[in-house]
């Protein structure tokens, strides 16, 4: 595609890693141009070559990575492009910032927890340019401003673990723009963000881009968000390049089986479907032609009777699984000097709700709304002030400690981030295995085996897998492992904490069919939570609104995203990306 004014071309780049005396290709002949002043989108999976591309224009790749071959140029205007490869590793530092700037993905572990947040944007300032404290700290708060930070001041001294992630993304927004860059590379910057979040990200980050006339590079695993801020999209897979064309061309005719899966994996809104479509579901088998995506699309579409029908056949039977009655938790806020609370944070504030057998509920909020709360407190892993939690006809707060450890066989729970609920030193099959052990099920370690193994296959993975440890697999397949672990005790309710949000919306897929094939063949009852209103209308059969610690709608998915009577539903609704060409 010829770009007229590039300040960014990268010519047949190839980077590959040295891995046990083998090397692994992680970019094969890439070639792309950035145009002065527009926004490129990088899109595909976990794996395809996005964040090694970014590194490579930042001269950041790790000491297992090496260039095989290619260019990547920095042109100016009058005078000649310069090759960032061949730069001596000091005059890059003096571009690395203040001509070339990144957003990493996760802005906790890109910034340092022991420095105050206004602390590294100064000295971001002072590396660049020559100016004191004080003009180094009045151009952080100006900065702080722009990026639309509440109480600069407060945020310029608190650390990073004082604030929220969309104020950590700011301040990083922040720190890469105080230099005024030519270009901004933004990894992911959005991931695991709530929606209306994410949406307030989006418009600075374009906002920005236009007021400095900054070239962006945004790297993203989801053609939603692309579409609602990139001019051009370029798709890469297994480290290939397999689409590179203007936004609206690459939305309304994609070419390539790749990107028209990647397009068609996100649950849809307006429709009810058997299943989310996969991105193996579009790829052509045995060098046949790929399939139509109409007829793949078509095949799993609910028709609206059937669906009404199939809605209707689902009543609730017999007494709820769970019954949560006006449950209160609060927190401390700040303390005075006698160690007293000035005030308390409502949490949860008088929730109720029921979920019937076999039933799945979605929980749907932003973060801080008391979601994760709300789920631990009713495990037990969070004390309450007060209400009842009535979990098979017993009321849970009444059960001696033998009799709730009983009770924890029959109510589990799959974490948002499946790597930090794993031991790192337990291989999967003994972390599956060891609560097995502590409720003393199966009998004997080759039972137990035998049961490890199911499940394994159950939910996509291989026997074999049973000797690796958690860092030996991807994403997908750690949240697969917790689910395993999750149903390794028969449970008859499970709670899933946002444990897709911070997946591939390909992978994301695969985990939410997943999720709803062992739901049927298994018959528990299921309090799906999460950030992402599309997810949770895709699988629930009923869904809460929680928005500051209440309940403040309810009702079936369709009706709510059809029908939504609060402010706040509307405002989630809203805040989807929605591809619009």
């Amino acid at each position: 595609m010829p770009i007229v004014s590039a300040i960014l071309k990268v010519e047949n780049l190839s980077i590959s890693f040295s891995s046990n005396e083998k090397e692994v290709v992680a970019l094969s002949k890439l070639s792309f141009s950035l145009e002065k002043g527009k926004i490129l989108g990088i899109v595909g999976e976990s794996g395809s070559g996005k964040s090694i591309t970014a590194l490579s224009i930042i001269q950041l790749l790790p000491a297992a990575a090496s260039v095989k071959e290619g260019k990547i140029f920095l042109c100016e205007p009058g005078k000649p492009d310069k090759n960032l490869l061949n730069l001596e590793p000091e005059e890059m530092r003096s571009l690395r910032g203040k001509r070339i700037s990144m957003v990493f993905q996760e802005p906790m572990t890109a910034l340092n927890p022991v420095i105050t947040c206004g602390k590294q944007v100064v000295e971001a300032l002072q590396v660049h340019f020559n100016i004191g404290k004080q003009e180094a700290k009045n151009r952080t708060i100006d900065w702080f401003n722009k990026v639309k930070l509440p109480d600069p001041e407060r945020i310029f001294y608190a650390f990073p673990h004082e604030i929220s992630g969309g104020q950590k993304q700011r301040v990083m927004l922040a720190m890469a723009m105080c230099c005024e860059p030519e270009i901004l590379i933004a990894d992911e910057p959005t991931t695991a963000l709530d929606v209306t979040v994410q949406k307030e990200i989006l418009l600075l980050i374009k906002d920005l881009q236009k007021n400095f006339n900054t070239s962006v590079i945004f790297i993203s695993h989801d053609l939603g968000v692309i579409s609602t801020i990139a001019d051009d999209v370029l798709v890469l897979w297994n480290g290939e390049q397999v689409e590179y064309k203007a936004a609206a061309a690459l939305f309304i005719h994609p070419e390539h089986p790749y990107t028209k899966g990647l397009l068609s994996c996100r649950p849809p809104l307006d429709k009810k479907m058997i299943r989310l479509p996969v991105i193996d579901d579009f790829l052509p088998k045995d060098n046949n032609q790929p399939p139509d995506v109409n007829i793949i699309l078509n095949s799993l579409t609910i028709a609206p009777t059937e669906a009404t029908k199939n809605l209707q056949s689902k009543p609730s039977k017999g007494i709820p699984v769970l019954e949560v009655k006006e449950l209160t938790v609060h927190f401390p806020g700040v303390k005075n000097w006698w160690g007293k609370p000035k005030y308390w944070i409502k949490a949860v504030d008088g929730v109720s709700l029921s979920v019937g057998q076999g039933e799945i509920v979605g929980l749907v909020g932003e973060s801080g709304c008391g979601k994760t709360t709300l789920g631990r407190t009713i495990l037990q892993l969070q004390a309450s002030l007060k209400g009842k939690i009535i979990f098979e006809g017993k009321e849970i707060h009444s059960l001696n400690s033998q009799e709730k450890k009983r009770l924890r066989q029959r109510m589990q729970i799959v974490f948002q981030d499946p790597y930090a609920s794993l031991n790192p030193r337990l291989t999967i099959g003994k972390a599956i295995e060891e609560p097995m052990i502590v409720h003393n099920l199966y009998g004997n370690r080759k039972k137990r085996l035998e049961k490890i193994e199911a499940l394994l296959e159950q939910t996509g993975l291989k026997p074999e897998h049973l000797s690796r440890y958690p860092h030996e697999f991807s994403g997908g397949q750690r949240q697969r492992i917790c689910i395993a672990r999750a149903l390794a005790l028969n449970p008859s309710f499970v709670i899933f904490d946002e444990a897709v949000s911070a997946l591939d919306v390909s992978v994301q897929a695969q985990i939410i069919n997943l999720i709803r094939e062992l739901q049927e063949s298994m018959q528990f009852s299921c309090l799906f939570i999460s950030h992402d209103l599309s997810v949770v209308k895709f699988i629930s059969d009923r869904m809460l609104v929680m928005h500051q610690g209440k309940i403040v709608e309810h009702g079936s998915p369709d009706d709510i995203y059809h029908r939504p009577t609060q402010p706040y539903t509307r405002q989630l609704i809203e805040a989807i990306p929605k591809i619009t060409y």
